[in-house]
């Protein structure tokens, strides 16, 4: 289901709760919002639809994933990013980094390890923000 988008900065800045499985209806949720916003939007945390929950939805070289509990385990080379947000006007600086190793969920919640470069990182990152109540 298409979700509004939660525009709380108080509620966005709250750090997230562990997902599990049953959260996968919100993952679901997650996946159909951001299909619908594709125009404007590559990826999205499950507190911008406005559930509480470390889950995260984003544009894999074309192809959308989902990750559970998602956490950076290693990073290198950072570099000076500006980003914008659809639950925050404007554009914002924020640190970055260009190689990232992910530890996370699936939807059978089995733990997983990717690296991630590039684009795909910086969109990652962003969206673990979220989850941590970071606002960029």
């Amino acid at each position: 289901m298409v979700r509004e988008i939660m525009r709380d900065e108080a509620f966005l800045a709250q750090r997230a709760e562990p997902a599990g499985l049953e959260d996968l209806a919100i993952a679901q949720d997650l996946l159909d919002t951001l299909a619908a916003h594709k125009d404007g939007c590559v990826g999205m945390a499950a507190n911008m639809i406005g559930a509480n929950k470390r889950i995260i939805a984003f544009d894999n070289e074309g192809k959308y994933m989902v990750m559970l509990n998602p956490e950076v385990i290693k990073r290198s080379d950072p570099y000076e990013a500006e980003e914008g947000c659809l639950s925050l006007t404007g554009v914002r600086k924020a640190k970055r980094w260009k190689s990232i190793k992910v530890q996370y969920q699936n939807e059978k919640l089995q733990t997983r390890f990717k690296t991630f470069t590039g684009w795909t990182a910086q969109i990652i990152q962003h969206e673990i923000d979220h989850c941590e109540g970071v606002l960029i």
